[in-house]
Protein backbone atom coordinates (compact mmCIF):
# COMPACT_ATOMS: atom_id res chain seq x y z
CA UNK A 1 0.00 0.00 0.00
CA UNK A 2 1.36 3.42 -0.97
CA UNK A 3 1.74 6.73 0.80
CA UNK A 4 3.73 5.32 3.71
CA UNK A 5 6.53 7.69 4.58
CA UNK A 6 10.00 6.77 5.80
CA UNK A 7 12.90 8.95 6.86
CA UNK A 8 16.52 7.85 6.59
CA UNK A 9 19.60 9.53 8.05
CA UNK A 10 22.24 9.15 5.36
CA UNK A 11 25.99 9.68 5.13
CA UNK A 12 27.87 12.10 2.88
CA UNK A 13 28.63 9.45 0.26
CA UNK A 14 24.95 8.61 -0.12
CA UNK A 15 24.02 12.30 -0.30
CA UNK A 16 26.59 12.81 -3.05
CA UNK A 17 25.22 9.87 -5.02
CA UNK A 18 21.65 11.17 -4.74
CA UNK A 19 22.68 14.67 -5.81
CA UNK A 20 24.60 13.25 -8.77
CA UNK A 21 21.66 11.12 -9.96
CA UNK A 22 20.82 11.92 -13.55
CA UNK A 23 17.11 11.16 -13.45
CA UNK A 24 14.19 9.98 -11.31
CA UNK A 25 14.90 6.33 -12.07
CA UNK A 26 18.41 6.63 -10.66
CA UNK A 27 17.11 8.42 -7.55
CA UNK A 28 14.60 5.61 -6.93
CA UNK A 29 17.32 2.98 -7.41
CA UNK A 30 19.51 4.73 -4.83
CA UNK A 31 16.60 4.98 -2.38
CA UNK A 32 16.00 1.25 -2.84
CA UNK A 33 19.67 0.65 -1.93
CA UNK A 34 19.23 2.81 1.17
CA UNK A 35 16.13 0.80 2.10
CA UNK A 36 17.99 -2.48 1.64
CA UNK A 37 20.82 -1.32 3.92
CA UNK A 38 18.17 -0.37 6.59
CA UNK A 39 20.20 0.88 9.54
CA UNK A 40 17.71 0.65 12.44
CA UNK A 41 19.23 3.60 14.31
CA UNK A 42 18.92 5.78 11.23
CA UNK A 43 15.36 5.03 10.12
CA UNK A 44 12.00 6.42 11.22
CA UNK A 45 8.82 5.06 9.68
CA UNK A 46 5.88 7.45 9.71
CA UNK A 47 3.29 5.24 8.03
CA UNK A 48 0.66 7.74 6.82
CA UNK A 49 1.13 10.14 9.73
CA UNK A 50 3.59 12.19 7.66
CA UNK A 51 0.66 14.05 6.05
CA UNK A 52 -0.79 15.49 9.27
CA UNK A 53 2.73 15.85 10.68
CA UNK A 54 3.85 18.14 7.85
CA UNK A 55 0.61 20.10 8.00
CA UNK A 56 0.97 20.64 11.76
CA UNK A 57 4.63 21.64 11.42
CA UNK A 58 4.00 24.09 8.57
CA UNK A 59 0.91 26.12 7.65
CA UNK A 60 -1.73 23.38 7.44
CA UNK A 61 -1.03 22.61 3.79
CA UNK A 62 1.13 20.05 2.00
CA UNK A 63 3.14 22.79 0.32
CA UNK A 64 6.82 21.90 0.94
CA UNK A 65 7.78 25.58 1.04
CA UNK A 66 4.98 26.65 3.40
CA UNK A 67 5.54 27.36 7.05
CA UNK A 68 8.67 28.50 8.81
CA UNK A 69 12.07 26.83 8.89
CA UNK A 70 13.30 24.74 10.49
CA UNK A 71 10.03 22.96 11.42
CA UNK A 72 8.72 22.95 7.86
CA UNK A 73 11.87 21.05 6.81
CA UNK A 74 11.18 17.99 8.98
CA UNK A 75 9.03 16.08 6.46
CA UNK A 76 8.39 17.65 3.04
CA UNK A 77 10.81 20.55 3.23
CA UNK A 78 14.33 20.52 1.99
CA UNK A 79 15.59 19.84 -1.50
CA UNK A 80 13.34 17.65 -3.67
CA UNK A 81 15.36 15.10 -5.60
CA UNK A 82 12.58 13.38 -7.59
CA UNK A 83 10.71 15.35 -10.24
CA UNK A 84 7.82 12.98 -10.98
CA UNK A 85 4.48 12.93 -9.16
CA UNK A 86 4.61 9.25 -8.19
CA UNK A 87 7.41 9.46 -5.63
CA UNK A 88 8.82 12.06 -3.28
CA UNK A 89 12.37 12.27 -1.98
CA UNK A 90 13.12 15.37 0.13
CA UNK A 91 16.66 15.96 1.40
CA UNK A 92 17.49 17.94 4.53
CA UNK A 93 21.20 18.76 4.32
CA UNK A 94 23.32 17.79 7.30
CA UNK A 95 24.00 21.45 8.11
CA UNK A 96 20.23 21.93 8.67
CA UNK A 97 19.58 18.71 10.59
CA UNK A 98 20.64 20.02 14.02
CA UNK A 99 18.25 22.99 13.71
CA UNK A 100 15.37 20.68 12.76
CA UNK A 101 16.26 18.36 15.65
CA UNK A 102 16.28 21.27 18.13
CA UNK A 103 12.98 22.65 16.83
CA UNK A 104 11.31 19.23 17.09
CA UNK A 105 12.72 18.68 20.59
CA UNK A 106 11.12 21.96 21.69
CA UNK A 107 7.61 20.73 20.85
CA UNK A 108 5.89 18.73 23.57
CA UNK A 109 2.65 16.82 23.13
CA UNK A 110 0.47 19.72 24.31
CA UNK A 111 2.11 22.12 21.87
CA UNK A 112 1.77 19.61 19.05
CA UNK A 113 -1.88 19.01 19.91
CA UNK A 114 -2.46 22.77 19.64
CA UNK A 115 -0.67 22.93 16.27
CA UNK A 116 -2.66 19.93 15.04
CA UNK A 117 -5.98 21.51 16.01
CA UNK A 118 -5.09 24.94 14.61
CA UNK A 119 -3.31 23.92 11.41
CA UNK A 120 -4.54 20.56 10.20
CA UNK A 121 -7.73 21.01 8.18
CA UNK A 122 -10.61 18.97 9.53
CA UNK A 123 -11.28 17.69 6.01
CA UNK A 124 -7.69 16.56 5.28
CA UNK A 125 -8.69 12.96 6.00
CA UNK A 126 -11.59 11.04 7.49
CA UNK A 127 -9.31 10.10 10.39
CA UNK A 128 -9.04 13.69 11.70
CA UNK A 129 -9.50 13.83 15.45
CA UNK A 130 -8.05 12.68 18.76
CA UNK A 131 -7.00 9.22 17.57
CA UNK A 132 -5.25 10.64 14.50
CA UNK A 133 -3.56 13.30 16.62
CA UNK A 134 -2.24 10.63 19.01
CA UNK A 135 -1.08 8.46 16.09
CA UNK A 136 0.66 11.44 14.48
CA UNK A 137 2.30 12.47 17.77
CA UNK A 138 3.61 8.94 18.35
CA UNK A 139 5.18 8.94 14.90
CA UNK A 140 6.55 12.46 15.40
CA UNK A 141 8.38 11.29 18.52
CA UNK A 142 10.20 8.73 16.36
CA UNK A 143 10.99 11.38 13.74
CA UNK A 144 12.36 13.75 16.41
CA UNK A 145 14.55 10.97 17.80
CA UNK A 146 15.86 10.20 14.30
CA UNK A 147 16.76 13.85 13.71
CA UNK A 148 18.58 13.95 17.07
CA UNK A 149 20.59 10.83 16.16
CA UNK A 150 21.29 12.18 12.67
CA UNK A 151 22.52 15.49 14.09
CA UNK A 152 24.81 13.70 16.54
CA UNK A 153 26.21 11.53 13.73
CA UNK A 154 26.60 14.40 11.26
CA UNK A 155 24.17 12.93 8.76
CA UNK A 156 21.65 14.37 6.34
CA UNK A 157 18.04 13.14 6.34
CA UNK A 158 15.78 12.15 3.46
CA UNK A 159 12.04 11.70 3.60
CA UNK A 160 10.63 9.25 1.06
CA UNK A 161 7.08 8.36 0.10
CA UNK A 162 5.53 6.77 -2.97
CA UNK A 163 2.21 8.22 -3.98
Amino acid sequence: MGCRGVLFAIDDETVAALLAAEDDEEVVELVEEIEEAWEDDFVAETDKAWDAMHRALSDGSLDPAAGTPPLNRAILGGQHLHEGDDYLVALVAKDEVAAVAAALAAIDEAAFRDRYRRLVPRDYAPEYGDDDMAYTWENLEDVAALYARAAAAGRAVIFTVDQ
